[in-house]
């Protein structure tokens, strides 16, 4: 079969792989989408951490069944995702019911090679079902269940001011949730054109621009004083991580989705004041799964909103680069395989 390797930062290579056969334990899936997401560009570019190359990546993902082991529930034929994330089972994390930060984690197109391949064996425990919905729908309940699972890290409250950090595919799908929780939105970027598709296709209540030289004193206006009492910061920038501390309201949560290599820095006395809390929030559960096919279904969010961009899994080497670059609209790349 095909696959696609990235052999080092900002290299690609097609290469023939085995076809998987079917193990105890495990599914095989025929691969039909894979979505793009902020993980593969910086492991791409070489940013990411917990990260080593040569690598298969891709975690977004929709298929259809080929086989299972242990999957009574699941047919063959059936259009499906998984959920990437593969737990020990036994850990501290996985005991207490969080093996979406399992001690021994592996995600599919992280630390264990993924799924830009045409077939790929995964845990038959880690499949979902697809629930009628479409391939493209499927390829894109992972990254709106990572926001989903930050929007229920912070416990939101429907009547409170939500800031989401960063309008990429992680921020836009926290923001949906946010709105969803009966949360008041406010998205701030450094990209307009990003700021004008949450206002004009998600509703998004306020944006504003990051690089405004008065940031607190508009959130100040929208919040008449009281300030965000959550933030959610999807972009993974040291630089934005460390300035919202300073945007939360007394009492409030700050919740980082967006992961980045070095050390936040704030001001203890500032936070302090604030009896604020700080939490991180790493990729999701299954119940953050079926929260975004249950919305999804409901017509609560339209997941297909997102696609900017669409290739066959052929160009995928010659067009992955040009993602990078803000100047061409990406909101979200999606691969199709026949």
């Amino acid at each position: 079969m095909d696959s696609l390797v990235c052999i080092t930062p900002r290299q690609f290579t097609y290469k023939q792989a085995t076809k998987p056969v079917l193990m105890t334990g495990q599914a095989i899936l025929k691969i039909r989408r894979i979505g793009i997401c902020g993980t593969d560009l910086h492991a791409f570019e070489g940013t990411q951490p917990f990260f080593n190359y040569p690598r298969i990546l891709g975690h977004e993902l929709a298929g259809d069944l080929v086989d299972a082991d242990g999957a009574p529930d699941f047919m063959v034929g059936e259009a499906v995702t998984f959920i990437p994330y593969f737990n020990c089972g036994y850990c501290i994390a996985c005991r207490s019911g969080k093996p979406n930060c399992c001690v021994r984690l592996q995600v599919s197109g992280v630390h264990i090679d993924g799924g830009m391949v045409e077939y790929l064996s995964v845990p038959s425990y880690s499949l979902v079902h697809g629930a009628g919905l479409s391939h493209d729908e499927l390829a894109l309940v992972e990254p709106l269940a990572i926001g989903a699972h930050g929007v229920r890290r912070a416990d939101i409250q429907p009547g409170e001011v939500v800031l989401v950090v960063g309008a990429g595919p992680i921020g836009l799908g926290t923001m949906e949730f946010a709105r969803i929780a009966g949360a008041t939105v406010i998205a701030l970027d450094i990209n307009d054109g990003r700021l004008a598709f949450c206002q004009n296709r998600l509703g998004v209540s306020h944006t504003i621009n990051a690089q405004s030289t008065d940031v607190a004193d508009q959130l100040a206006a929208i919040t008449n004083g009281d300030m965000p009492t959550v933030i959610i910061d999807a972009t993974g920038s040291l630089r934005a991580i460390n300035t919202s501390f300073s945007y939360l309201a007394h009492g409030g949560r700050y919740v980082l989705v967006g992961l980045q290599k070095g050390d936040i820095s704030f001001s203890h006395p500032e936070f302090h004041k604030r009896e604020a809390s700080l939490m991180s929030s790493r990729n999701a559960t299954r119940a953050d799964f079926e929260h975004v096919i249950a919305s999804m279904k409901a017509g609560l969010v339209d997941p297909t909103t997102y696609i900017t961009h669409r290739v066959g899994f052929d160009q995928v080497e010659t067009e992955f680069e040009s993602w990078l670059n803000p100047a061409n609209g990406v909101i979200k790349a999606m691969v199709t395989l026949a």
